[in-house]
């Protein structure tokens, strides 16, 4: 356990407390049991780390583990924690959890022999609470993280600090937010840069490798989360990265699962897992009709990647700059909110606010007559009528 601990002090030592993101502040750090899921990337062990740091960073009281350590090859979580907690242990943090085959049956056992315990652990987006080994779900509050938001890359990368805002706040009175940002900032100076490779926090790292690195974490999903956490077949592997690189570079449409059938080789049933798979993996966003009918049970009826940055790293041409408005609004809308396809704009969300997105030419003629309906439009500053600049989403978490 010593070297856990000096691992410890020195991620500690590494860990900056200066910016914190926005999910840290609602997340019930006192809870006996959190899991936090993300993909990876998105700074699930930046986030524990600067909990343990804020609150005393006392190793006999708290302690940071990654299950993919070389210790866990020697000693068992069981043993572990059960050292961690006779020597006086409070509060521990297991990260990559997904890593350690038993980790489900060994959390619950330690969930039931010490009450006193607070356990937080992070995974993969991937990572079930409920399988055969032990059910968890009724023992954990689970919290799913996502990359950065157009607000928080600029605290982060930036240290242009803002406040976040509430969708209805937003769509009441936009220019309330739009005033107070200009005041501080010109924010589509930033947004392209933040569109093309600013949702993943190894921003901080530098620019010069960011597209190889969004490349490397796609990789490890493909290549390895889900052969060992879905039972993906390893000779998909290749056909599952060809389908990221097409849907990042095609104008989203009504899906054609024939045409994708054929041009991947394989049947409508596993594209259709695959789709779940990547979505669960937080690799792709699949949109479904908001009309409830058989067909909404079986096929998505929209797909985008995850992000643009992903958009911007897997696509075999030029981005459509559409596609990538689109992609924005539905990443940075799902954090809080339901969204569905509609064929009255663009996006449904929370089965009342109809939005449509596009550039600043853009006209409310497909949304004319609904109710609740507005326009998310790049290359503007301000708020005119129903018409929102596109940036201000980026506002949301």
């Amino acid at each position: 356990m010593e070297k856990l601990i000096n691992r410890q002090r020195q991620l500690l030592r590494l860990t900056q407390t200066e910016h914190i993101r926005s999910i840290f502040h609602d997340i019930n750090w006192n809870s006996r049991l959190i899991a936090i899921r993300g993909a990876k990337g998105v700074g699930k062990t930046t986030l524990m780390l600067q909990y343990i740091k804020m609150n005393g960073a006392d190793a006999k009281r708290m302690l940071y583990a990654s299950l993919d350590s070389a210790y866990f090859t020697q000693y068992s979580l069981l043993e572990f924690a059960e050292e961690f907690y006779k020597k006086g242990g409070e509060h521990l943090f297991l990260d990559e959890v997904h890593k350690y085959d038993t980790w489900s049956k060994e959390i619950k056992e330690l969930y039931d022999l010490y009450p006193d315990l607070k356990i937080v652990l992070s995974g993969s987006s991937l990572l079930s609470l409920l399988n055969g080994d032990a059910d968890l779900s009724r023992r954990c509050i689970p919290y799913d993280m996502q990359g950065m938001s157009f607000r928080e890359y600029l605290e982060i990368v930036h240290n242009i600090v803002l406040p976040k805002i509430e969708l209805n706040g937003l769509l009441t009175d936009p220019n309330a937010l739009c005033e107070k940002v200009m005041q501080t900032c010109r924010p589509l100076s930033y947004f392209d840069d933040y569109l093309r490779e600013g949702y993943y926090p190894f921003i901080l790292e530098g620019q010069t490798e960011y597209s190889i690195r969004v490349e490397n974490v796609i990789n490890y999903i493909i290549e390895v989360e889900l052969p060992k956490l879905c039972g993906v077949d390893v000779a998909n592997v290749r056909k599952l990265k060809a389908l990221v690189a097409v849907l990042s570079s095609n104008v989203p449409q009504q899906v054609d699962m024939q045409k994708l059938s054929a041009m991947l080789e394989v049947s409508r049933v596993t594209l259709l897992g695959y789709f779940q798979h990547l979505s669960k993996a937080k690799i792709l966003n699949l949109l479904y009709s908001s009309e409830m009918t058989v067909k909404k049970l079986q096929k998505p009826d929209k797909i985008f990647v995850e992000n643009p940055n992903i958009m911007d790293t897997m696509t075999l041409d030029t981005v459509n700059e559409g596609t990538k408005r689109e992609c924005f609004m539905v990443n940075q809308l799902r954090n809080d909110h339901r969204v569905e396809y509609t064929k009255r704009g663009d996006l449904l969300v929370d089965g009342r606010y109809t939005i449509e997105v596009g550039g600043k030419s853009k006209d409310g003629k497909q949304i004319a007559g609904v109710e609740d309906a507005f326009i998310a439009a790049d290359d503007i500053e301000y708020a005119f009528g129903n018409k929102i600049p596109l940036w201000a989403f980026g506002f949301l978490y």
